[in-house]
């Protein structure tokens, strides 16, 4: 029977999302990969208790994570089930309605139709009454703005979801729904968007400093530049690496030697900082106090350990600080 470490709030740190009363730890648990049906079940389970013995009490998922679509919820349905159920009111649970998920016309975007019916199928497959933030995954460009915000404000009246986010929002974007939000009184919180050393759209477009004047949290995925950012390919592509068996996330063609050459003056900068580049890369988004978490995926509980252990050391100094600028120009 699994018990929950009683040290598990001891080492975690927790950060205020935007202007809400919710907190959310630096590091939160994304079930993107490694959680579908093509899973271990106990290899699974493992890692979900692992993040929450470390302080991890926020677990990111969506309706379409798999492999099938909502084999991811129904994994963690599973999971709570079994053993972190019991600590439900500890955990922040979030999930998404955005991408293509059943046949016909109303299976995707983000019409009311669309977002109502995925949430009900998302919280009968995780076994809940509700979810603590549910996000729009994506911008729709053909339904009204107003009507994506209206149902998402009506869904945390119904009691369905506590907070609301939004996904793959760029700074125009976020403005418009910030305003529908405001008028209606919606406890809209948080963005989740891609950023890590390699991938600055949210500086470039503004968004994140426009998130912090405004208390809208942000949440990153793709911390690691899906495996870049790490000690992976530091002496060039392993051949049972994801590039050579799944390259829809990180191109070979990508791993350029020039960005070999980055990676390893990272990893150089890191092993000074007494860290590994894994841990460097994901206390760099935390860096300056505007980034809310940053989301980890993980392949074993190892990993999750060796990710939380980057609190240790989240401070740059400025001569670090203009080092990583200098590598990654």
């Amino acid at each position: 029977m699994y018990l929950a470490k009683e040290t598990r709030y001891d080492k975690m740190k927790y950060n205020r999302c935007g202007a809400s009363g919710l907190l959310l730890p630096a590091i939160s648990l994304g079930l993107w990969h490694n959680f579908g049906s093509n899973a271990n079940f106990d290899h699974m389970t493992e890692m979900c208790e692992t993040a929450f013995d470390n302080g991890i009490t926020h677990f990111d998922l969506a309706n379409n994570y798999g492999p099938a679509a909502g084999a991811a919820e129904e994994n963690f349905g599973r999971i709570l089930k079994k053993s972190l159920g019991v600590y439900r009111d500890e955990l922040i649970v979030s999930t998404k309605a955005g991408y293509d998920m059943w046949p016909g016309p109303y299976g995707n975007w983000g019409s009311k139709k669309y977002l109502v019916a995925s949430l009900d199928q998302s919280l009968r497959r995780m076994g809940l009454e509700y979810v603590d933030i549910f996000y729009h995954h994506r911008p729709d460009p053909n339904t009204p703005l107003a009507e994506t915000a209206r149902a998402l404000d009506g869904i945390v009246r119904s009691g369905k979801a506590l907070y609301i986010g939004i996904s793959n929002y760029n700074k125009e974007q976020t403005i418009a729904i910030a305003g529908l939000f405001q008028e209606m009184g919606t406890p809209f919180i948080i963005n989740q968007r891609k950023y890590s050393m390699f991938v600055r759209d949210i500086e470039k477009d503004g968004l994140k400093d426009y998130a912090a004047w405004n208390g809208i949290g942000i949440i990153t995925f793709s911390p690691l530049a899906q495996g870049l950012l790490s000690d992976r390919y530091l002496n060039g592509i392993p051949e049972n690496s994801r590039v050579r068996t799944d390259g829809r996330f990180l191109k070979e063609t990508a791993i350029t030697q020039e960005t070999l050459s980055k990676v390893r003056a990272l990893n150089a900068l890191a092993k000074e900082r007494g860290q590994s580049l894994a841990q460097m890369a994901l206390a760099w988004i935390l860096r300056d106090g505007d980034i809310t978490s940053v989301l980890i995926g993980a392949s074993s509980a190892s990993q999750i350990q060796d990710n939380v252990g980057m609190l240790e050391n989240t401070q740059f100094c400025q001569e670090e600080r203009d080092a990583i600028e200098r590598i990654l120009a």
